[in-house]
């Protein structure tokens, strides 16, 4: 799946000016294991992730985005962390700030597999071999390893 459609029309309206964008990152669980996969785009490992459709609700996005980029089911158990990630600026030029929702998933059902060409390859991994894992998304893993932890957060007083 490509830049979402609601996407590209404000682009035609903005050009590149920065947009601000809302994502999500499923950290899956199964066990002791996570679900990575290899983006197509920069062959760089990480969790699942993707943009929040207007109007969709947060976790259902990250159910979403498993579905069509991994090939799995879902479900998301809490929200592990909030942050506004740094500019991104797009080898077009188009500029987004990303405000990232991580969530703490479980695994429900499905064998994981590249679905939609986003993802070269997916897996599982053991908690004790991330170092393939591009290094922000072991934060959001440790973030989103305590079932029952708080969310992080930067910022505030």
């Amino acid at each position: 799946m490509g830049t979402p459609e609601f996407v590209l029309d404000l682009r035609a309206l903005i050009g590149s000016r920065p947009i601000p964008l809302v994502g999500v990152t499923a950290v899956v669980f199964q066990g002791d294991r996570v679900l990575v996969g290899r983006r197509a785009d920069n062959g760089a490992w990480q969790c699942i992730s993707g943009i929040v459709d207007p109007g969709e609700e947060p976790a259902d996005a990250a159910r979403r985005e498993c579905a069509e980029e991994a090939g799995v089911v879902i479900r998301a158990t809490r929200l592990a962390g909030v942050r506004q990630l740094p500019r991104v600026t797009y080898g077009n030029g188009d500029r987004v700030d990303y405000l990232d929702l991580v969530f703490r998933c479980e695994w429900v059902s499905g064998a994981p597999h590249p679905a939609d060409g986003e993802l070269t390859e997916v897996g599982w991994r053991d908690l004790d071999d991330l170092a393939e894992i591009d290094p922000a998304h072991r934060d959001k893993i440790a973030v989103a390893r305590d079932a029952d932890g708080p969310a992080a957060f930067a910022g505030g007083t």
